[in-house]
């Protein structure tokens, strides 16, 4: 679902067994989609602390972004995403010598 765009694993659909049944049954399927849900909801969470945090003045005078706090969070959301995509390759990459 969002793991590929999030940068967290990508799962593989579900392929036909013999006998053309799936391999997941619809409750393990359901599941699975929850728990994405949660981490993509985590993950958006964490984002916008560490991102509000550093880039957004603490005193409001302006109902906008200014230029710069849009700059920054721009800046800080690529950063996020890129970093939690490089920790997931690796951990990938790693899971998968060591299934080996």
């Amino acid at each position: 679902m969002f793991g590929g765009a999030f940068g967290g694993g990508s799962q593989k659909p579900a392929q036909p067994a013999m006998g053309g049944q799936a391999q997941m049954d619809p409750n393990a399927q359901m599941m699975a989609a929850e728990q994405e849900m949660e981490m993509v909801t985590t993950m958006f969470e964490h984002l916008n602390d560490l991102c509000y945090k550093k880039c957004l003045i603490q005193r409001y005078s302006d109902e906008e972004l200014t230029k710069a706090e849009s700059v920054c969070i721009d800046r800080c959301a690529a950063k996020y995403f890129q970093v939690n995509r490089e920790v997931s390759d690796k951990l990938s990459k790693m899971s998968q010598a060591n299934s080996l």
